[in-house]
């Protein structure tokens, strides 16, 4: 508990991927976005967010992080380092045995730079109350299951889809439970979400923003250039 009685609120920002498919010896999370490196942009969005008291960065490289990113865009909150893994549930994982006590952690794509802290501070809202969040929206084009082979055998009711983003945020009792049961069972999840849901556990979606990206490949970094000119961030 933090000094008003609420859950003390931690947010995990992972950036400890290669980004290989954006191409360039530069990783994604270090490229420049407005003349800002992706992460400082990420890490100045969850700074200015009033209900997150502590920062977790999960890297390889928190030396670099450290010279070229927190000596040059400062924050005000704490700032921690959590190694990464070989994947990103690896990662998270390693965040949230990193935190003592309970509370709430946010789960945060580092390479998510647009994320307005409105859309973070309705997913801490949500999670207070229901235990568990995630960002998303709805979709816009029709969805198609395939049979693996590439042939159409099902139309899912679009009205009942969404794109889901970054922040998910979660009581961390019911992430770490989620957690183990996924490492017993050898699970290995797109987002962590599905490991709640995998409790039974429902998951309030929260609309974060069709602009509301994660930067992957060039081509979507153009996009976030164009997105950040014409307003920044969404919620």
């Amino acid at each position: 508990m933090n000094n008003s009685g609420m859950q003390r609120v931690y947010a995990v920002l992972l950036a400890a991927g290669k980004g290989r498919r954006i191409g360039g010896p530069v990783p994604k999370q270090y490229r420049k976005l407005g003349g800002r490196p992706i992460l400082a942009h990420t890490l100045l969005s969850f700074d200015e967010a009033p209900s997150v008291e502590e920062l977790i960065v999960v890297t390889t490289e928190e030396e670099y992080i450290r010279q070229e990113i927190l000596s040059r865009y400062p924050v005000k909150k704490a700032v921690s380092f959590v190694k990464g893994g070989a994947v990103r549930q690896e990662s998270v994982r390693n965040a949230i045995r990193a935190i003592p006590g309970e509370g709430i952690v946010v789960i945060q794509d580092g390479v998510r730079p647009l994320t307005a802290v409105e859309v973070i501070e309705k997913c801490i809202a949500a999670v207070r109350q229901y235990g568990a969040s995630a960002a998303g929206m709805p979709v816009k084009d029709t969805i198609k299951e395939t049979d693996g082979d590439g042939f159409s055998i099902h139309t899912p009711d679009r009205s009942r889809l969404w794109l889901v983003q970054t922040p998910q945020a979660f009581r961390l009792s019911l992430l770490r439970k989620a957690q183990e049961k996924a490492e017993k069972d050898h699970y290995l999840g797109t987002d962590d979400s599905s490991l709640v849901e995998r409790l039974g556990h429902p998951v309030r979606l929260v609309e974060g923003g069709y602009t509301n990206i994660k930067i992957t490949t060039s081509e979507d970094l153009e996009i976030a250039e164009r997105y950040l000119q014409s307003g920044g961030r969404t919620g």
